[in-house]
């Protein structure tokens, strides 16, 4: 037990605090095989999964990490089975509940990305109901992805860009109005406009894709995956992917320097 405190304690010491990514974006993947492992109903390593995530929460604000995003439910998620489905809305209005008083009490805000209108009314309205309780917190940025596909939101980003354009831009000429949209342009059109883009994204489960996720955003993100299942990741795993990030060189594109 000492000398796994010890472990613990020479962690944290080992990362850099000028270095720190100020976005962590997560794919949290495992909870079904870590059930199967263990003869369990898939339900069970959801439930447990949620343990992991207020680990994470927790380490990431007393590390200082300004902004964590989790892809809590993905637009092709609705194709599961309609009882996983139903314990996974019912498990997300639970924990929005019970994370209330603590994003508060830790003045993290709660911010959503994603489809929110598609999702059922008893989620929705808890959630509202946390958003604007934390909407005024600034130490760090919880950004949950519901309902969200990588794919679906480069559409609709599309889609409110030519609506404005139409809108407010009718009388350019069609080659000012294409001139007009450049990379900063297009950001602001996204569900994580405002927000940095991730620095660092882990991935558990050992799997190497993307899974639509937050695909414009991560052009440049350092990529961190491990073969721990969500449900057994720990906060020595969390520390493991940030000092990963801190002994890599980000170039985004130039040439190392000499």
């Amino acid at each position: 037990m000492k000398n796994s405190s010890l472990a613990h304690d020479s962690l944290i010491k080992s990362i850099s605090a000028g270095k720190l990514p100020k976005h962590i974006a997560i794919i949290m993947d495992g909870n079904g095989r870590w059930a199967a492992k263990k003869g369990l109903p898939r339900t069970a390593g959801h439930k447990k999964g949620m343990d992991t995530v207020d680990m994470a929460v927790t380490t990431c604000k007393n590390l200082g990490i300004k902004v964590l995003t989790l892809y809590a439910f993905s637009t092709e998620n609705w194709r599961r089975p309609e009882k996983e489905v139903t314990f996974l809305m019912r498990l997300l209005k639970t924990y929005i509940i019970l994370q209330r008083q603590k994003l508060m009490k830790n003045k993290i805000r709660l911010n959503v990305i994603g489809r929110i209108s598609e999702l059922p009314e008893f989620v929705k309205k808890e959630l509202v109901k946390t958003l604007k309780a934390t909407s005024g917190n600034t130490e760090m940025t919880l950004n949950l992805a519901l309902n969200y596909g990588g794919r679906v939101e480069i559409i609709d980003a599309v889609r409110h860009i030519l609506r404005d354009v139409l809108e407010s831009k009718k009388d350019l000429a069609p080659e000012a109005v294409i001139n007009s949209i450049d990379e900063e342009t297009f950001s602001s059109y996204l569900y994580t406009a405002g927000l940095p883009d991730p620095d660092l994204l882990i991935r558990t489960s050992g799997e190497f894709r993307l899974s639509n996720f937050l695909l414009w955003q991560i052009a440049y993100s350092e990529i961190y995956i491990t073969d721990i299942l969500w449900p057994d990741f720990k906060e020595e795993d969390l520390y493991m992917s940030v000092l990963a990030y801190q002994q890599r060189e980000r170039r985004f594109g130039g040439v190392k320097r000499i």
